[in-house]
């Protein structure tokens, strides 16, 4: 079993990569770019475990290491 998480800095939060980002597309002419953002994605294998284990281990993963719970947000996604 596979869990993909997706951890997205809040909208509050500064993100300074995608404003850069942003920034070199305008210089690019993509005139039209209004904002990035730039999120990160991690993949997580646990061969043999059921959907549930999977997912309540991984939740716990993201509280304790993989996101920052005061700038970030996370979406966890089980896949077979």
């Amino acid at each position: 079993m596979r869990a993909v998480v997706t951890i997205t800095r809040r909208g509050e939060i500064a993100d300074p990569e995608g404003t850069t980002i942003q920034r070199a597309l305008i210089d690019l002419g993509y005139t039209e770019v209004d904002v990035v953002r730039v999120n990160r994605t991690i993949e997580v294998s646990m061969p043999g475990r059921d959907r549930e284990y999977v997912r309540t281990a991984v939740r716990g993963m993201c509280d304790k290491m993989l996101a920052n719970p005061v700038m970030e947000d996370y979406e966890i996604e089980i896949l077979d």
